[in-house]
Formats: C-alpha cells, structure tokens, sequence
C-alpha cells in the first residue's frame, strides 16, 4: 500500500539573502509577511522583484522568506528560455555554476553571479513518512500522478526528507500542466526497479533490445 503524495505548483519565485534585500530595498526594511506557505516556516512576502535576462524581463515577482544564505531565483525551464538564461537543473541551494541575472528593485539593481536554477523536481517528507514509503533522503524515485487523460509518471524525483518539512511533492508550472490536474492533484511512488537504476539505463536497455 502506497501513500498519497499531495502535487503543489510551484511558480517562478526569489529566495533573498538578508544583505542583498537591503540592497534592493534599503537597509531599514524589512520582509512583510503576506501568507505561510506549505511547508512550515516558509512564507509569501508582500515585495516584489523584477528579474532582468538578457532577453527578457519578469516584473513583479514573488520573494519568499525567510532569508537564505544566498539569493536564488527559481524559474521553470519555459521561463528560461523566454528570460534568454541557461535552464539548468538543480536542488533548492545547489546554485555553485549555475548562471545569473540582475534584480531590479526600488532602491537599484543588483547583479547576482549566479543563482538562477529550474527546481528539481522532489518530494517533501518527514523522517516517519520515509519509512512509511521505505524511501531515503536524496533517493529518486518515479511518481505516478493522478490526472484525467494525461497520467505521467514522473522520473528523477528528489526525495528530501526532514522533520521540517511536511508531506508534499513541489513541481513547477511547465510540469504540472504537463499532467492536466487541476482538482486535488496527487501522486504515489511506484517501484519500477531498485534505487541503484535510473531511466537512462532503461533507454539504453530498450534500444538494445533488452525488455524488463
């Protein structure tokens, strides 16, 4: 018996460091709480930001806090190529390569050397649910979502696990239309092979001739 898995759409978005919110918005400012977000202490803040790439602009874009260590922008791969970035994929924090852009806020601009990711998909859960799912932190895992004439199974997805975070599964706007659920989407993980296989072996395997 599986568990299931509540799908939530993550938007493009910004994480700010402190030193960098008080050089876009000065330094007597400070986040102004609009709503919590899913995962506990995680919330909407009332300041926007406009996101400069070389190609084009995304005016008024949400900041979530609290502050991070360092900013980070979260795009989706459609996103990117409309901003004129490299979509690179990466886990929430993992930013070292990765490409930047300039923040416009009301007091100037502020270019980050990097920063800009497409979220990896993953899967939010506590230390009791991953044994519930006999999963692991860091594991990829393949997810079947629930939909209505456009079921996926979705591979390559993260799973992390702590006792912050509370059971849900973020994928971005290109993926969740991608599946077509707009009432209670959800999914559950499906055990197609062992942790040790990933799908580009399964490519290879198929091209090959070899059936599972």
């Amino acid at each position: 018996m599986s568990t299931k898995i509540p799908i939530e759409t993550s938007a493009r978005h910004i994480h700010l460091s402190e030193a960098d919110f008080h050089y876009l918005f000065g330094d007597n400012k400070e986040l102004h709480y609009i709503k919590e977000l899913s995962q506990p202490g995680q919330y909407l803040c009332e300041e926007r930001l406009t996101v400069k790439g070389p190609r084009d602009n995304f005016e008024n874009m949400a900041i979530l806090g609290p502050f991070r260590k360092e900013s980070q922008v979260e795009l989706s791969l459609t996103d990117t190529r409309k901003a004129g970035i490299p979509g690179i994929i990466r886990q929430s924090g993992d930013i070292k390569g990765t490409p930047g852009c300039t923040l416009i806020g009301p007091c100037g601009e502020l270019v980050l050397p990097q920063g800009v990711i497409v979220a990896k998909r993953h899967i939010h859960m506590t230390p009791a649910d991953a044994i519930t799912l006999k999963v692991k932190d860091n594991q990829e895992v393949f997810v079947l979502t629930k939909s209505y004439g456009r079921a996926l199974i979705y591979a390559d997805v993260v799973v992390r696990v702590s006792w912050n975070f509370r059971l849900a599964m973020h994928v971005d706007t290109d993926e969740a239309n991608a599946f077509s659920s707009d009432a209670d989407p959800f999914g559950v993980i499906v055990k197609l092979f062992d942790e040790n296989y990933n799908t580009d072996m399964w490519i290879e395997e198929v091209l090959t001739g070899i059936q599972r």
